[in-house]
């Protein structure tokens, strides 16, 4: 079987600024979200284009428009009309732009009904978040349709039917999506947009404020890190009845770490064995090749869900079989639709005795939207030279998937990942299977206490544990990692293992496409 071509798999999933050329794509999904209201004219988006083109943007999924937004900035002032949709935008025109004023005001956001439920406003909503920080921008303020009110409206006022959606007692597309993204209502607006006939015309007037809003300065003159926030699963095997199962717990997990906002999710170590549970017993090492049999449905279930629910997900490691040689690999699938790929570099005796798994050959650092990280799966991890080689090529994260049965074969994973913090002045989070499958050889015990490792210094925790889940119980962690804490102690921490290391004594050689290289 010649190796799967991941290029099948991927989702093309990009957020880009408007360009003119999108025009007739913008004019049916604005028919396909607004049927029955007038769209805007090539003019107006011309005129968006050439007012403030940094202010409109579009999702773009497998080259097909998915989602816009448009906006312009506005100097804030009470005695504005913001009630008036047609003087606050100028009619969709934006002429009445302010390059120097102090808000943000979003104008317009569709969503194509065919990708709703993908949290694409949500990329929407932090692409204007990020334009209002760079352009230290004091907030950003909405007039938000509410598409469901003229369900309620014979039962309760538009009032009402706020309340009712910020109580949660009611759903609606619109101004639920405003709130999970950290809008506040602060008025309720009517005769907004008359012709809003889901809406009944009326419109909230909702407001995000920018925290690092630097009241007098043009633009902002630092650059602020982000935390990156990673959640740890902590999956419990138990006998499934097909693949349609297991995608259901997987996606259980990666709903709830979407709702926490996470960037990136971690997954354990072959914790798909649990799909032999539903295929006929036979001898483990061709029990490893029907489950390599899933991994086309495997590619493409967590592809789907890393764009739908906008994570960068390590989607453990599975069995693969390229040209009759068995892998086992560790996916990470990105929340953009593309997929990279790290091969099992040391292989465990017990998995070359029960299973014929093969050795990878390379150290991947992988590029995402939140830095560099690099995946070691389990056994990996036990080996200082490989991590070395990761620091080298800029990681800041090491992402294990492991699969241990005993606590021994834990501690081994545990210790090795914490000592590689101290070592190269990285965050190691490691993730593995508890619960049992009966009757799967090689697979039936499992013992994990996964967990996010940080540096062993003052300014990190005092035990250099971030977080950790309770052993052998299914649960997740959530907890966010500062990468400028991180590059500080690199620079100033109390000790300075990677610099102070003795290559004229001791180095790390490694061979990568015939070439040599040293760290």
């Amino acid at each position: 079987m010649e190796p799967l071509d991941l290029k099948k798999f991927e989702w093309k999933t990009i957020v880009r600024p408007l360009t003119i050329d999108d025009y007739d794509a913008l004019l049916a999904l604005a028919q396909k979200c607004f049927p029955g209201m007038e769209a805007w004219g090539r003019d107006q988006i011309e005129s968006q284009l050439d007012v403030f083109p940094e202010g409109q943007f579009v999702v773009e999924i497998e080259g097909k428009l998915a989602a816009s937004c448009s906006s312009l900035i506005l100097e804030y002032d009470e005695g504005l009309e913001w009630h008036n949709w047609k003087v606050i935008s100028d009619s969709g025109f934006i002429r009445n732009h302010k390059p120097k004023g102090d808000t943000l005001y979003g104008i317009e956001i569709m969503v194509d009904p065919e990708f709703r439920g993908m949290k694409l406003s949500r990329r929407l909503y932090d692409a204007r978040k990020d334009l209002c920080r760079r352009m230290n921008l004091s907030q950003i303020i909405i007039g938000g349709r509410i598409p469901g009110y003229h369900k309620h409206a014979d039962k309760m006022s538009a009032r009402e039917y706020i309340d009712n959606v910020l109580e949660k007692n009611v759903y609606d597309p619109v101004l639920t999506a405003q709130l999970s993204n950290g809008f506040v209502v602060r008025g309720l607006t009517a005769n907004y947009l008359p012709t809003d006939t889901e809406s009944c015309g009326y419109a909230t007037h909702a407001v995000w404020t920018n925290l690092e809003y630097v009241p007098g300065a043009k633009r902002r003159f630092h650059h602020v890190i982000e935390p990156i926030r990673v959640c740890v699963v902590q999956y419990q095997l138990r006998t499934i009845s097909g693949f349609d199962e297991f995608a259901q717990q997987c996606e259980f997990f990666l709903d709830t770490a979407s709702d926490y906002k996470c960037d990136f999710v971690l997954f354990p170590e072959l914790f798909t064995t649990q799909l032999l549970s539903c295929v006929d017993a036979t001898r483990p090492g061709q029990a490893a090749r029907q489950l390599a049999a899933f991994t086309p449905q495997y590619l493409d279930m967590f592809t789907e869900m890393a764009v739908k629910y906008n994570l960068n997900v390590i989607g453990g490691s599975q069995f693969v079989i390229e040209n009759d040689t068995l892998y086992n690999v560790a996916y990470l699938f990105r929340r953009d639709g593309s997929i990279g790929k790290q091969y099992k570099i040391h292989i465990t005796p017990s998995e070359r005795k029960w299973w014929g798994v093969n050795p990878g050959n390379a150290v991947e650092v992988f590029d995402t939207d939140c830095g560099r990280v690099a995946i070691q799966i389990c056994y990996d991890i036990e080996f200082p030279e490989l991590t070395r080689i990761a620091t080298q090529k800029g990681a800041s994260i090491i992402f294990v998937p492991f699969n241990t049965d005993t606590r021994h074969g834990y501690l081994r994973v545990r210790y090795c990942a914490q000592a590689r913090c101290v070592e190269n002045h990285l965050y190691v989070a490691i993730s593995g299977c508890t619960g049992n499958l009966p009757f799967v050889e090689n697979s039936d015990i499992h013992y994990a206490q996964s967990g996010i490792f940080t540096p062993a210094d003052a300014e990190f925790a005092r035990d250099a544990i971030a977080d950790e889940c309770n052993p052998n119980v299914e649960t997740l962690i959530v907890h966010d990692l500062d990468f400028e804490q991180l590059r500080r102690h690199r620079e100033q921490g109390s000790v300075q293992n990677w610099n102070d290391r003795k290559r004229d004594l001791y180095k790390v050689v490694y061979v990568e496409d015939g070439k040599t290289f040293e760290v």
